[in-house]
């Protein structure tokens, strides 16, 4: 019997080329461990290219996986364990490895020329390079081919099947079940019962191997995360948004309608939207972005829900027809699931670099709405939102992803669909004024008075004939109009029915736990969109090593909650993490005229908590009166001790 040790949480990195099959061993060893019930957060990392160079350092996919026993945010800096392919593999990846990491690495690939085309002089499994760290240099392609030989597949072919060994020794080494791959494999390979039997072949053969081999002494255990009672799903942002956009659409009552071009990384919104034709969802994949959006608006002037996706170059080609939708005052939800730029840029790296193009990349004066989801299952939460502002006040809404969180997994509490409230479109039905004659009329720019909306009018609607265009409209009429003192008081009403949409915005909650003196922290760290998780890792840990500092997080970036202001000039520095050169700190600087500073990573990657971690406690001890007497912050673990967000230090 081999020894069980048990841990609170493991970070794993599969990498080799973009050919081998990382991510699907990824994100089945994912799927594994939330059946399992570990909390789990994951970081898919692949090449743009749809096929790299083999064996060279630009054609690297990999795939790493955090999963632990207690409440985690982020997939991990640094990754505990390396599963490296080939040499290519190995070399990308050894920066990130601390001392002491496991390499389990396939010597097959450890060639000459594979050396060479990565530079390596010298094989690094066989010299003292690798010295610090546990390697296990094994040839999992050659016992791959050995296992599944009776299949009589080429060896090409047979080889191929050497992530699923890898994957079936690392689910022996951190007990994983076995059930859900197998049944996986099974269904996918159905109609190759060849390929089908040599996949689950070389699992099980990987799984016996760890348990008759010698190489390894040790295995190990991670228990489940103690999770609210309910029903979860393993998700990712993009599916979570297509799921929320559907649940908005059948909420409201609404065909919804998609419009969009395939673009990475906002195609799987497209492609997990076009299996649910039975919720009343039509999708169409147009010639191009432009295409894309105008379906979506003449959708939307049909009387649908009108929603269109893309990503950071596709939006740009999309502006002049957001701004027919503001405009037209028309709902609509266009996505932005963000990546590196600027151009087409690293189109599979992550970014938040696209805050300012929203905001005001339209010409004229446009104002709309935007949000941005937090992380992959608040997309769900996030698409919900959105449609609820979109149809209610009649605009276009964007909705902020990007690539981290649109392709990471995590645990999904699956929500009560009932509990969720239904959104009213408030079709016109009848005339709602009278013309000089005194005979019924439609005046199509006549205002709520509370939200500033406009009458939407299905075409066809018996007595609501009305004009409908890109120029500017008369006050109520909406006829054509090119008075000065209209214009300025349509784009001052456009703008105020947006600023408007505060009413709807919760108060900015704080969280900021007093010390056993009662002081609050004089740092804030305020955050947007997919830093949630490196902030919250970082300021846990920050607390932990004895300092004090204050988090919150914004999902509605236009218009700002109400009390952002208030809760801004409360603290001696605010600091702003951003995926991009400082944005939102520009964007609050010039608002409320408060010292923000910004905290800016371009490096097409998630935020590093431990760095972060490491320059808050620089800032809080920089202050006057400050902790310079602490040490740096233990780390023992990514993120432990989880803060609740509450509404401590707020005022009411």
């Amino acid at each position: 019997m081999k020894q069980v040790h048990t841990l609170d949480r493991v970070v794993i990195r599969f990498a080799g080329d973009s050919g081998d099959g990382m991510q699907l061993t990824g994100d089945r060893f994912t799927a594994d461990s939330a059946v399992f019930g570990n909390d789990i957060s994951t970081l898919p990392n692949f090449p743009a290219e749809i096929r790299a160079p083999q064996g060279t350092l630009p054609g690297v996919s990999s795939f790493q996986l955090h999963f632990a026993n207690y409440d985690i945010m982020t997939p991990g800096d640094r990754p505990d364990v390396l599963v490296a392919m080939n040499p290519a593999a190995l070399k990308a990846n050894m920066a990130d490895l601390p001392r002491g990491a496991v390499i389990i690495a396939d010597t097959a690939d450890f060639t000459k020329r594979n050396l060479a085309k990565v530079g390596y002089a010298e094989n690094p499994l066989e010299d003292d390079s690798l010295a610090d760290y546990q390697v296990h240099a094994l040839d999992l392609t050659g016992m791959t081919v050995a296992a599944v030989k009776p299949f009589g597949l080429s060896r090409k072919d047979a080889s191929r099947a050497k992530n699923m060994f890898a994957l079936g020794l690392l689910s022996w080494l951190y007990h994983r079940p076995t059930e859900g791959t197998l049944a996986f494999l099974t269904r996918k390979f159905a109609t190759k019962p060849d390929i089908r039997d040599a996949n689950v072949t070389a699992f099980k053969t990987g799984y016996a191997f760890g348990e008759t081999t010698e190489v390894f002494a040790v295995r190990y255990e991670v228990a489940p995360a103690p999770m609210p009672a309910g029903r979860y799903r393993q998700i990712n942002g993009n599916t979570a948004l297509a799921l929320g956009l559907v649940t908005a659409a059948r909420k409201a009552d609404l065909p919804l309608f998609l419009g969009a071009y395939p673009i990475t990384p906002a195609s799987d919104v497209l492609h997990e939207l076009s299996k649910h034709k039975r919720f009343g969802v039509t999708t169409f994949q147009a010639e191009d972005e432009i295409a894309g959006v105008g379906a979506a608006l003449g959708a939307s002037f049909a009387g649908h829900l009108g929603v269109t996706t893309s990503s950071g170059p596709g939006i740009a080609l999309k502006a002049e027809t957001i701004g027919l939708a503001v405009m037209t005052e028309l709902p609509l939800v266009v996505v932005d699931v963000q990546r590196a730029g600027p151009s087409t840029g690293m189109p599979t790296k992550t970014e938040q670099s696209d805050l300012l193009q929203v905001m005001y990349g339209r010409n004229g004066e446009a104002p709309v709405p935007v949000l941005a989801a937090q992380s992959p299952s608040d997309c769900f939460d996030t698409a919900v939102e959105a449609v609820r502002i979109a149809v209610k006040y009649r605009t276009p809404v964007m909705l902020l992803s990007d690539g981290y969180i649109a392709n990471g997994a995590e645990p999904w509490h699956v929500p009560d669909l009932a509990a969720i409230p239904p959104i009213d479109p408030g079709f016109a039905t009848e005339a709602n004024s009278t013309d000089v004659k005194g005979e019924p009329a439609f005046l199509p720019y006549l205002r709520d008075p509370e939200t500033l909306a406009r009458p939407w009018a299905k075409p066809g609607t018996d007595g609501l004939q009305h004009r409908i265009g890109g120029i500017e409209k008369a006050k109520d009429t909406g006829a054509v109009s090119y008075d000065p003192a209209n214009h300025d008081e349509m784009v001052r009403t456009r703008q105020a029915k947006i600023d408007g949409i505060v009413r709807d915005i919760p108060d900015l909650v704080v969280d900021d736990p007093a010390d056993a003196e009662g002081r609050t922290a004089r740092v804030l760290v305020l955050g947007w969109g997919s830093t949630y998780g490196p902030v919250t890792a970082a300021v846990r840990r920050v607390r932990n090593g004895g300092r004090q500092v204050a988090q919150t997080h914004l999902r509605h970036l236009n218009p700002f909650p109400g009390n952002l202001g208030e809760v801004l000039r409360r603290y001696d520095r605010v600091i702003v993490p951003e995926m991009n050169l400082g944005q939102l700190a520009m964007m609050l600087r010039a608002r409320y005229l408060v010292d923000v500073h910004s905290y800016s990573r371009v490096r097409g990657l998630p935020i590093s908590l431990s760095e972060l971690a490491r320059d808050l406690e620089s800032e809080i001890d920089a202050l006057p009166g400050g902790h310079p007497d602490l040490g740096p912050s233990p780390d023992p673990a990514d993120e432990l001790a989880t803060p609740t967000l509450s509404t401590e230090g707020v005022p009411a």
